[in-house]
């Protein structure tokens, strides 16, 4: 079949649980880092479940980055390719996970699988924390997970140019959501509940809800 896009890029995560956000944060430091040929396309998938099957169906080459439970010390790296990737999916970490794997089944079953398919994931310390961030044990993998993007991308063909100091980069996403920015004006642990919304727990909590 006729492929759209000969490699994406794809970073998936809700950057509001804390760890779970490492993937938009980890394709955020490369494309503000690198710029690769215009035959890379970098998405900021966040949460958007099947609606990335156009992406997944699309491509020959499709790079990964998320946050993974792979039962490893927090901040582990580990990098899975091709036939390992759908053994991933097999325990849920999270609902935009749940969705990506019903993705690569539908993909497999319509013909539409990329030949070349690479997971770099993180092992997440935290993520249930409503309006955190990344712990700092996972937040120091960002570089790492970025140089083997840029590593894995320049083995599939497209090298990658680091971007000058000061260079002017479009956002994947809306300013308000980049890292320093969030960090910077999100609500303090103090101010807003982090485990979920306060007025409907106080209402589970008197109704004897657990």
């Amino acid at each position: 079949m006729q492929r759209q896009r000969a490699a994406v890029v794809l970073g998936i995560g809700n950057v509001l649980w804390a760890d779970e956000g490492f993937g938009v944060r980890a394709i955020e430091a490369l494309h503000s880092g690198w710029e690769f040929p215009s035959a890379v396309e970098m998405v900021e998938g966040g949460t958007l479940g099947m609606n990335l099957a156009e992406y997944v169906e699309t491509t020959d080459r499709l790079l990964i980055l998320d946050a993974i439970d792979f039962g490893l010390a927090p901040g582990a790296l580990k990098v899975v390719r091709d036939g390992e990737v759908p053994a991933w999916g097999a325990t849920k970490l999270s609902p935009h996970q749940t969705g990506f794997n019903d993705i690569l089944a539908l993909a497999a079953l319509r013909g539409c699988a990329p030949a070349h398919l690479t997971l770099i994931g993180v092992q997440p310390e935290e993520l249930n924390d409503l309006g955190g961030s990344l712990r700092p044990a996972v937040r120091a993998r960002l570089p790492e997970v970025v140089e083997l993007a840029v590593q894995e991308l320049a083995a599939w063909g497209f090298p990658g140019r680091r971007r000058a100091a000061g260079e002017t980069v479009e956002s994947l996403n809306s300013a308000a959501l980049a890292l320093g920015i969030y960090e910077r004006d999100r609500p303090s642990a103090e101010d807003a509940c982090r485990i979920g919304d306060p007025r409907v727990l106080a209402r589970a909590t008197d109704s004897g809800e657990h």
